[in-house]
């Protein structure tokens, strides 16, 4: 389907990615009322699920999933959330196991291809009634939504679209981008984050990982070495990457889905863009603005530029 041409014109001064990007992170505040429900996954962990609502009642729902170390309260969950709880829908803003503030009980956790825990929420949803259901995953949470829609020959009818923002989706190459020099104060923010929870971790789990494995990790790359390969059954972090990027599952989507990445994003590698995936499937379309950073995109009365093309998306292919 179509490269579609975007209009997105931020404000000059939000034209620079990494100011987009660090404003949309640390300065934007969302003001939602959330309701926490707490549901058990089937090896006994749990989720925790932020839920807000339509002002009438709705059979209409939008999940929510986070990037890397978020939670169901950021700005660019809870700004979606808030856009489509007033156009008749209700809200579902997904904590990823040990992301709601309690640790998750399981050694394991989440990761960039962790569909299982999304495969849950979605049928969780669907026992409650709702019988449209649109998915929206931002950066980590946008590959791990792809490949949901991909890797099934089927999924359920009432999803009935999908919507991936800043998505990592071949996620070797994106690692490359996120340790080099230009994103260095976001890599060093981050594996500083990881670290702490795993020390936190390891605490509950002191047999299967040792303070010198933690002291060892100095990079991102690192940490997914050491921990998430390892935790989650993976041979090495280049299996992981192998198995879990998106890009391979992209052709096999079947429910109309809208890819946003700037092509001012720090975080994303060229092979991000998926053009020629794009243009061999009908149900995927692909927008690269030229500005936006990560998950920056920036617009009119605190509503970003991607919410509001996340909900046209909707109305279109309704």
């Amino acid at each position: 389907m179509p490269i579609i041409e975007s209009t997105y014109k931020p404000p000059f001064y939000f034209r620079n990615g990494f100011v987009a990007t660090v404003y949309s992170g640390l300065i934007r505040r969302i003001s939602l009322k959330q309701e926490r429900e707490r549901i058990t996954l089937s090896d006994g962990d749990f989720l925790d699920l932020d839920w807000s609502y339509s002002q009438s009642k709705t059979n209409k729902v939008i999940i929510l999933l986070h990037g890397l170390e978020g939670n169901g309260q950021r700005p660019y969950i809870t700004g979606a959330a808030k856009l489509f709880n007033s156009n008749d829908f209700d809200a579902i803003c997904v904590n990823f196991r040990g992301c709601s503030g309690e640790e998750n009980l399981n050694y394991y956790s989440y990761h960039s291809g962790s569909t299982s825990d999304l495969e849950a929420v979605v049928n969780h949803a669907i026992t409650k009634g709702y019988r449209e259901i649109v998915i929206k995953g931002i950066s980590l949470g946008a590959n791990i939504m792809l490949k949901y829609l991909g890797e099934h020959n089927e999924v359920p009818n009432e999803i009935k679209a999908g919507i991936a923002v800043s998505a990592p989706c071949d996620l070797s190459s994106a690692s490359k981008e996120i340790h080099k020099l230009k994103n260095k104060l976001f890599h060093d923010r981050f594996i500083k984050d990881l670290k702490n929870r795993l020390m936190l971790k390891q605490q509950n789990f002191p047999n299967e990982l040792s303070t010198d494995a933690i002291n060892s990790i100095r990079t991102l790359r690192d940490f997914d070495d050491v921990y998430t390969a390892k935790a989650h059954g993976f041979k090495d972090v280049d299996d992981y990457h192998k198995q879990c990027s998106s890009l391979k599952f992209l052709r096999t989507i079947k429910v109309p889905t809208l890819i946003i990445n700037a092509l001012n994003d720090s975080f994303l590698s060229p092979e991000c863009f998926p053009v020629k995936e794009v243009k061999q499937n009908p149900n995927l379309f692909l927008e690269m603005p030229k500005w936006g950073g990560h998950v920056g995109f920036i617009a009119r009365k605190n509503i970003y530029y991607n919410e509001k093309k996340a909900l046209e998306f909707y109305r279109e292919q309704s």
